[in-house]
């Protein structure tokens, strides 16, 4: 008992605190539903930073608590958790899995090497361009498993001293990662935090049949003229920054190369099946652009996932051991949470509060206002999932918004953006896990680039939202 309450410590801190406030008297202007749900969001906050339990069990104490702790009707709940954007996620795993089990991953590097050369660091560049398209519509979790073993093979190829060997490997490996986190923003399949900034936007501010709300009803093709260019700016200044801190053993790396070419070459010609995935997900990506503002993202993505199971180039039970429906079920309790925040009232008293600290600093309203959400996003995503993060602070900083007078367009993208941020440490992002895992990268090689690559991406954003977003309407 003594081991299990130390190894579950944090669980039982955020139960204790939970009904420690719970206990108290409700705070001024605050109503009681409301006071319950922002003690949940703490308590779930708690657990998504220290995670003394798996996190869909952490889902599973949101369901309870709004049905045990806010009387709402079981189906009631139940129905709050599958919205579109939660069918988009699931979707997008599916597919995420199915792109991965066609094993492309010599061959993209063969690709690589034929554009860039045999130049080390026109090679991470060429490693940084191609994860970042491909992360920009299928997530970066799936892009980062598929790239590591692109950047592994040639770091085996190229070396054999250990140490220079890491040395290559640190430039390679976040080169992918972090290109992966700031591609992730450019669509709303690139991650699952857009799709959650777009559904709370929806359910906040667009009323049926009124034109006026329905710049909130924001598209696939909208999201993507607010938040692409951005990250096409970033990538460029990302390399430089890494050039100029990870610096690689060697820049001539053509015996590797040449190497690579050899074993594609025993791996013979691509086959059909290779060509049939290529196309259903070049499919899937139009029909995201081109449909998904008539029949909602969710069902494309999981068209696009019956296509690859109905064509054969995967199999269910691939992607019922592969995806992580723990996922799934966290993001829609998430959201479901974020709604009651915003129904009881929960989020505007929340961001009336953080508006009287800013406002006597200057950062109650515009550009002031808008830093400080960037920097309260950057500071939770290093802590928690990107997805998590904006899920806890969507409804607050909307409501932050309305109050301090500025658009909740602004404000929604600087939030789910930001939360790309995510440079600081190993589980900031599910990019950085995965590369971590390689043995390659410690967590002060994070540190030492991130804060770099924070402080360049905040000016970017900075000036996006200040002279760019407004041309847009926001």
């Amino acid at each position: 008992m003594i081991h299990w309450a130390y190894d579950k410590r944090w669980l039982l801190i955020a139960f204790a605190l939970g009904f420690g406030l719970l206990l108290m008297p409700v705070p001024s202007g605050l109503t009681l539903p409301g006071w319950k749900v922002l003690v949940m969001t703490l308590c779930a906050t708690v657990l998504f930073i220290k995670e003394p339990v798996p996190l869909p069990s952490v889902a599973l104490l949101i369901i309870l608590g709004q049905i045990l702790l806010l009387g709402i009707d079981s189906s009631t709940v139940a129905g709050s958790l599958m919205k579109d954007s939660v069918l988009f996620i699931m979707g997008s795993l599916m597919l995420a899995v199915a792109l991965v089990k066609q094993h492309l991953d010599k061959r993209l590097a063969l690709v690589i090497v034929r554009f860039t050369g045999s130049n080390a660091y026109r090679i991470a560049f060429g490693l940084s361009v191609v994860s970042g398209l491909l992360a920009s519509f299928v997530g970066e979790h799936t892009v980062a498993a598929m790239m590591l073993p692109v950047a592994l093979t040639l770091v085996q190829l190229a070396e054999k001293d250990e140490e220079r060997r890491r040395r290559l490997a640190i430039l390679f490996l976040f080169s992918i990662s972090y290109a992966c986190c700031m591609a992730g923003i450019g669509t709303p399949s690139g991650g699952a935090r857009n799709a959650i900034m777009i559904d709370y936007w929806r359910e906040f501010f667009v009323k049926p049949g009124d034109p006026a709300t329905a710049i909130f009803d924001v598209s696939y093709t909208r999201w993507m003229l607010f938040a692409y260019p951005v990250f096409i700016v970033q990538i460029p200044l990302m390399h430089w920054v890494l050039k100029k801190t990870c610096h690689a053993p060697k820049e001539d790396l053509t015996r590797a190369v040449r190497q690579l070419k050899v074993q594609v070459g025993r791996e013979g010609a691509m086959q059909g099946r290779h060509y049939v995935a290529i196309a259903l997900f070049i499919a899937t990506l139009f029909s995201w652009i081109f449909l998904s503002s008539y029949v909602g993202m969710g069902t494309v993505a999981v068209a696009g996932a019956a296509a690859f199971l109905v064509t054969g180039l995967v199999r269910w039970q691939d992607l019922n051991s592969g995806v992580n429906w723990g996922v799934v079920l966290l993001y829609g309790a998430a959201i479901s949470l974020g709604q009651q925040m915003q129904a009881t009232g929960a989020a505007g008293w929340v961001a009336g509060r953080f508006l009287d600290l800013l406002s006597p600093i200057g950062l109650g309203t515009g550009a002031g206002l808008l830093a400080a959400i960037m920097l309260l996003t950057t500071a939770l995503t290093n802590t928690m999932s990107n997805g998590a993060a904006v899920a806890v602070l969507g409804p607050v900083v909307l409501s932050i918004a309305v109050e301090a007078g500025i658009n909740p367009l602004a404000a929604g993208f600087v939030t789910a953006l930001a939360s790309s941020f995510a440079y600081f440490t190993v589980i900031g992002t599910p990019a950085s896990t995965i590369v971590h895992s390689s043995g390659y990268l410690a967590g002060p090689d994070f540190m030492r680039v991130g804060w770099r690559l924070g402080g360049m991406s905040f000016v970017i954003l900075m000036l996006f939202a200040t002279l760019y977003w407004p041309l847009l309407g926001a």
